[in-house]
Formats: structure tokens, sequence, C-alpha cells
């Protein structure tokens, strides 16, 4: 089995002013995945290196430059899907963790538990070894101005990020991590930790990463939805094209977008945003990052 891997950065508008370095980041991120894969590597440790890179990255919504909420604090959540043993680790509202997404991989690993939430989720940070980082290390200043503003359009930063890699021992796993949207209510979580919305994978089918408006994606569990519509004649490209036109029959303004992979290898991309950072691997090992291609997929 091939090893394939596919990274995005989220579906949003993004201000044209920041779309390279975003293209830059997506295409860092899934060099990072595939040298762990090309080495033998397994497809849990790809994505969560793929997505801990965007995590540090000030320019997306997650770790490092997330959105602030309406008290100024950054909330974050994050899930990682283990496709082969039908099991994920989900975190949310946690503040003080540098990598979300690798502590949700803890919860798959080290914990009987599947989701933690809260001062709980930041408690078992701690009691995992993870060192302790302040809330004020996470806000840019750039997401500082748009917090005291209330200017969306002065942010950079805009994208929930992801990661869904097959390694080539036909293993799937599935990441993605969040700051959340701006100027949220505290406590307020969206569809990134929820198994089956922002991130789902059936070891049979393939695994999905989400991003958008969360409350659109949870509303109609849209990664579950998506990985649904794989069968026999219809890979995850067409999956992913199914997927917007049936968001796009609920909402007026569907703002959503999503990355796949199905166990044949093949790689799927949909967004009904303006744009999509996506990094991908084609069939030769060459990378390749755009803006995404909408419901024609990678482009």
């Amino acid at each position: 089995m091939p090893s394939v891997i596919i990274v995005h950065g989220g579906a949003a508008s993004w201000n044209p002013k920041f779309e390279e370095k975003a293209k830059q980041g997506v295409h860092q991120a899934t060099k990072l995945g595939w040298d762990i894969l090309v080495e033998g590597g397994s497809a849990i440790d790809a994505v969560e290196k793929a997505v801990n890179y965007l995590e540090d990255h000030p320019l997306y919504d997650a770790g490092v430059g997330s959105h602030l909420n309406q008290n100024g604090e950054v909330e974050m959540d994050a899930i990682l899907v283990d496709a082969t043993n039908e099991n994920y680790g989900a975190i949310a509202g946690v503040k003080t963790v540098q990598h979300p997404i690798s502590l949700a991989r803890r919860v798959l690993e080290d914990t009987s538990h599947c989701f933690f939430v809260g001062q709980g989720a930041d408690d078992l940070a701690r009691q995992l070894g993870f060192p302790h980082m302040p809330n004020i290390e996470f806000v840019t200043d750039v997401e500082l101005m748009s917090f005291r503003k209330h200017k969306v359009e002065e942010s950079g930063a805009t994208g929930t990020v992801g990661a869904v890699a097959l390694d080539d021992h036909g293993h799937l796993a599935v990441a993605t991590s969040t700051g959340g949207v701006r100027h949220k209510m505290p406590g307020r979580v969206g569809d990134t930790p929820i198994f089956g919305a922002g991130a789902y994978a059936d070891w049979m089918l393939g695994g999905v990463s989400s991003t958008g408006i969360g409350e659109q994606v949870m509303r109609y569990m849209l990664g579950h939805y998506a990985i649904t519509q794989i069968n026999d004649t219809t890979n995850a490209q067409v999956a992913a094209t199914k997927t917007a036109e049936f968001i796009r029959t609920k909402f007026d303004d569907a703002q959503v977008g999503l990355i796949m992979v199905d166990m044949n290898g093949n790689l799927g991309a949909m967004h009904t945003t303006q744009a999509m950072p996506i990094g991908w691997v084609d069939s030769d090992g060459n990378i390749h990052s755009s803006m995404g291609g909408g419901i024609n997929g990678l482009a």
C-alpha cells in the first residue's frame, strides 16, 4: 500500500495578502508528514507532526495564532483518530498546551477515555508531563489587534488545521486542531473535537478532516457523511464533491471544507468558501500546495 498524506489550513475567506504564506505553511507541514511516511513511519506520527507544525505557525487558527474568545483568551480543541483501532482521542477548551493535537493523541493512547474538556484536559496534560504554556503565549499581535478593534478582516490567522494520512502498512489516521471562531463565547466548542464532525475514519472506507463553521459541520455530522459516500464506484474526490453539493442544500451560505483519503490511497478535497490552503503528495512523491480547488478538488 503506497503512503499518502494531505493537509489543510482552514476553509475561510482568506485575505489575499496571506495566501502565499498559507500555501508555504501547508507545503512544509505536508513535507514533515511525508518525510515520516517515506521513512516507514506511522500515519499517526505523520498527521501529528504535520499538525504540530501548523499549531506553531502564527498564521493559522490553531495553537499559537488561535482566535481569542470574548474574554480575550485562547481556548483550543483537537482530535486524533486511529482508523485501524476505530478509536479516537479528543480535547476541548484547553488553554495551556502548546500542541493540543499531541494531547489528543495521549488521550487516545494513554487513557481509557476518549474526550477531556476544559480544566480537566489541562490538568491531564500536566499529569502526562506536558509543559505549562501561559495562555498569553498563544496570542499574536495580529489577533490581539483584532480582539481590541473587533475587526475580523485585520487578522491573517483564519483556519482550523488538519491532516489525513495512510501509511505503507495500510494504517490510516486523521488529525484536526483549532482555536475556534473569533470572538466566540467562552466555553463554546465547535465541530473539531467531535468524532464524526471535525474528524472521522472508517478502516474499510477512509478518513476525513473537516473545517469551516463548526455549527454547520456538526448539525449534519459532515465528516461521517463524507466517508459514507465512499463505495466501490466512488473515490475520495467524488465523495468530497457530493458532500459539498449536500451541504449547499442545507445552508444558503455554506462555509465548510474538508480533506479526505480513501483506503485505496485516493485523495479528495472540497470547500464552499473562497479558499482553503491544501498540501498534498502526488503519486510520484512530489509535494504540491494550493489555496484549494473548491468542489473541483485539488487544483
